[in-house]
C-alpha cells in the first residue's frame, strides 16, 4: 500500500485544488514524507523545505498557480513546490547531472516564474511582475515568499520601500523561521489575523481613512495614529506599516486552519501591498532536522530512520578548513586581524575562527555590500580585515569593492571561497567571474591557490600586505593532500614558480587546475613533447619575467584558469602583446571557462565539459602544434 495515496493523485496544482479542504492536512503530511525520502537519496537543502510544507500546500490550493505568480526567494525551500507542480517523477534527480535544479528555474517549469538562488530578490521581481500585470490589464495575483534571513539584505528593504509607495496589489509572505518579530498568541491572535485580513475590514479601514482626509488635518492625524496604535498594540508589525504595507499576522505557518482563511482573504483584497507574517520551524516534522536546523539546512545523502548523513570519507582537508586554520594562526600572532562574513560562518569556515576570537568575528547577515564597506572602515582605522565571501556572492558588492576599497587603496583582504565550478549548486553559485571583475582594478593584488600549502602562504601574504587591497581565491571541496607548512610565509608579490621543466610546451596555471596541468604534462611527455608546468600564483601583479622566459623557450604557451574570459589569460595576452613576444611566432592558447552557464553536475564532469581537464589541455596543445609538427617528431 502506498504511503502517499492522496499525493499519488496530484500531478499539478490544479489536481491539488480539486481536493476538498479536509484533505489538505493529509496531503501536507504525505508531501513532507516524500520530501524527506527524496532528499535522503540526492542530498540537498532539507530544513527550509520541511518548514514550508503546509504553506506550500495552502498557497497552491488557495491561489490559481501558475496563472497567479508564486515567487520563492532563494528557492532552496522549493522542493515541496516542485513535487506539487509536475516534477515529482524527477524529484530524485535533484542536483544531479541532467536532473532538477536545487533552486527555482524558469526554464524548468512554468510554475517557476522567476529563477533564484541568491537571496532577497523576490519582492523586487514580484513588484516588477505586478506592475507589468497592471500595464497589460490583467488581474492575476503575485505572491512572494521571503524568509526572515533574506530580510537582512538591503535589496529587500529597497523593494519594500518602492512597493509601499505604490498602489499595485502585491502579496508578500514573510516566512519567519528563526526569530519571530512578534510571536503568535494563541486563538485570539489567529482570530485577529483572520478578521484584519478580511476584505470587509480592509474596506472599513479604507473608508475611515477617506473620511479622516475630509476632516481637519489634526483630526486626520489623530485618527490614523489611533488606528495604528490599536492594531499594533495587539499585533506588532508597525515597521511594515510605516513602509506602506498592510500587515497581517503573525500566524502559525503549520496550522492550516490559520493559514487558509488568511490567504483567502488577502487573495480577495483589492488594494495595495500586503505582508503576511507566517511563523514556521525549519525541519518541521523530521526530528533530526528540528533538533539541528543548521546541520540539516543542507545535507548529504542520509538514512531516513537514523538521520545519519552518508558523507564520503575525506582524503584531505577542505580548502575552507585550510583557510580557517591559517587565519586563526595569523590572528594569534596579530591582534589586528579580524574576520567578516555575510551570513555564512559555517560555509566560509569563520565559525571556527569565531570560537577562538568571538570579539574579532563579525557576521553582518545577508548583506555583502555592507560587509565590504564595513571591512573598509575597519581597514581605514588600522585593523586587518579578512572579508570571507563566496565568489558568487561577492558579485553583489562590486560597487563597494571598487568605490570603497580599491579607489582608496584600503587593505581589505578578500578570501574568495567557492572559486570556479561548484557542482550541485550549479551556475548560480559558480565562482566564474571574480578574476575578470577584480582584475581590472588598479593596485589590486590577486592570488589563486593551487593547493593547500599555497593557500596557507597566501593567507600569510594577505596578512602582511598593509598598503594595498588583495584577494586570494580557492575552490570548494578537498585539497590535493599536499602537506601543509607549520607556518605560512608571505610570498614575494608577483612571483610564480616552475614545477617541471620542458622545452616544447609551457603550461602556465593559475589556481587549482595545477594538478590537471601536471597530468597533461605526463601525457604530452609520453608523446615525446617535453612540457614545462608553472604555477603563476599571482594574476596581479603578473610575473613578467616568468612569462617572458616561457614565451622565449617554448613553441606553445597555454594558460589555464578556473574563470571566465577576461581574467588571467587575457592579462597574459596583454603582456605578451605589449612586450612583442607574439611577433616572434609564439603560439598562445588561453583556456578559460566557456562563454555559457554550465548546468549542475559533479565538479569533475563540469570541468570535462568545460574542456579544463588534463585531456582538454593535451588536446589544446596538440591542436596548437599542428599535425605537421607532430609528424616531424615521430
Amino acid at each position: 500500500m502506498s504511503k502517499t495515496p492522496l499525493l499519488d493523485r496530484i500531478r499539478t496544482s490544479a489536481d491539488l485544488r480539486a481536493h476538498p479542504e479536509s484533505d489538505l492536512r493529509q496531503i501536507a503530511d504525505e508531501l513532507r514524507h516524500e520530501t524527506i525520502e527524496a532528499v535522503s537519496v540526492t542530498g540537498g537543502h532539507l530544513g527550509a523545505g520541511l518548514g514550508v510544507v503546509e504553506l506550500t500546500v495552502a498557497l497552491h490550493w488557495v491561489f490559481d498557480t501558475p496563472r497567479d505568480r508564486l515567487i520563492w526567494d532563494v528557492g532552496h525551500q522549493s522542493y515541496p513546490h516542485k513535487i506539487l507542480t509536475g516534477r515529482r517523477d524527477r524529484i530524485r534527480t535533484l542536483r544531479q547531472g541532467g536532473g532538477l535544479s536545487g533552486f527555482t528555474k524558469r526554464a524548468e517549469s512554468e510554475y517557476d516564474p522567476f529563477g533564484a538562488a541568491h537571496s532577497s530578490t523576490s519582492i523586487s521581481a514580484g513588484l516588477g511582475m505586478a506592475v507589468a500585470r497592471d500595464l497589460k490589464g490583467e488581474a492575476n495575483n503575485v505572491i512572494c515568499v521571503i524568509g526572515d534571513g533574506a530580510m537582512s539584505a538591503g535589496m529587500a528593504y529597497e523593494a519594500m520601500n518602492n512597493a509601499g509607495a505604490r498602489d499595485e496589489r502585491l502579496i508578500v509572505i514573510l516566512n519567519d523561521n528563526d526569530m519571530s518579530i512578534a510571536p503568535p498568541t494563541g486563538a485570539f491572535s489567529s482570530y485577529l489575523a483572520r478578521v484584519t485580513s478580511s476584505d470587509t475590514y480592509l474596506q472599513i479601514r479604507d473608508f475611515a481613512k477617506q473620511l479622516a482626509k475630509r476632516l481637519p488635518k489634526s483630526w486626520e492625524r489623530r485618527a490614523a495614529r489611533m488606528e495604528e496604535y490599536t492594531r499594533h498594540l495587539w499585533q506588532g508589525g508597525m515597521w511594515f506599516e510605516e513602509l506602506g504595507f498592510y500587515y497581517v499576522g503573525p500566524i502559525d505557518g503549520h496550522d492550516l486552519d490559520q493559514l487558509l482563511p488568511v490567504l483567502k482573504n488577502v487573495k480577495d483584497a483589492t488594494q495595495g501591498p500586503i505582508l503576511v507574517h507566517v511563523v514556521t520551524k525549519k525541519g518541521k516534522g523530521y526530528a533530526p532536522a528540528e533538533a539541528s536546523d543548521d546541520k540539516y539546512h543542507g545535507v548529504a545523502k542520509f538514512n531516513v530512520v537514523t538521520g545519519a548523513q552518508v558523507k564520503p570519507k575525506q582524503n584531505a582537508p577542505t580548502y575552507t578548513r585550510v583557510f580557517a586554520d591559517s587565519l586563526i594562526a595569523e590572528a594569534k600572532k596579530d591582534k589586528r586581524v579580524v574576520a567578516i562574513t555575510a551570513a555564512m560562518p559555517d560555509g566560509t569556515g569563520l565559525d571556527l575562527f569565531g570560537r577562538e576570537f568571538p570579539d574579532r568575528t563579525f557576521d553582518v547577515g545577508i548583506a555583502e555590500q555592507h560587509a565590504v564597506t564595513f571591512a573598509a572602515g575597519l581597514a581605514a582605522e588600522g585593523l586587518k580585515p579578512f572579508c570571507a565571501i563566496y565568489s558568487t556572492f561577492l558579485q553583489r558588492a562590486y560597487d563597494q569593492v571598487v568605490h570603497d576599497v580599491a579607489i582608496q587603496r584600503l587593505p581589505v583582504r578578500f578570501a574568495i571561497d567557492r572559486a570556479g565550478l561548484v557542482g550541485a549548486d550549479g551556475p548560480t553559485h559558480a565562482g566564474s567571474f571574480d578574476l575578470a571583475y577584480l582584475g581590472c582594478l588598479p593596485d589590486f593584488v590577486i592570488m589563486a591557490a593551487a593547493d593547500e600549502a599555497e593557500l596557507v602562504h597566501m593567507v600569510a601574504t594577505a596578512a602582511a600586505l598593509d598598503d594595498l587591497p588583495c584577494a586570494f581565491r580557492y575552490p570548494r571541496g578537498e585539497g590535493l593532500g599536499v602537506e601543509r607548512p607549520e607556518e605560512g610565509v608571505p610570498l614575494k608579490l608577483g612571483k610564480g614558480r616552475i614545477l617541471r621543466e620542458g622545452t616544447a610546451v609551457a603550461i602556465l596555471s593559475l589556481g587549482a587546475r595545477l594538478g590537471e596541468a601536471l597530468k597533461a604534462a605526463d601525457q604530452l611527455g609520453a608523446m615525446g613533447l617535453s612540457t614545462t608546468v608553472a604555477d603563476a600564483r599571482f594574476m596581479k601583479p603578473l610575473d613578467r619575467e616568468l612569462i617572458a622566459r616561457l614565451a622565449k623557450e617554448h613553441e606553445v604557451l597555454i594558460t589555464i584558469e578556473e574563470g571566465a574570459v577576461g581574467g588571467f589569460g587575457s592579462h597574459v595576452l596583454q603582456e605578451l602583446a605589449t612586450s612583442g613576444a607574439l611577433d616572434r611566432g609564439l603560439k598562445v592558447r588561453t583556456m578559460v571557462l566557456p562563454d555559457e552557464f554550465i548546468d549542475h553536475d559533479s565538479p569533475a564532469r563540469m570541468y570535462e565539459q568545460a574542456g579544463l581537464s588534463a585531456q582538454g589541455i593535451v588536446t589544446t596543445a596538440l591542436a596548437a602544434l599542428g599535425r605537421d609538427a607532430l609528424a616531424s617528431r615521430a
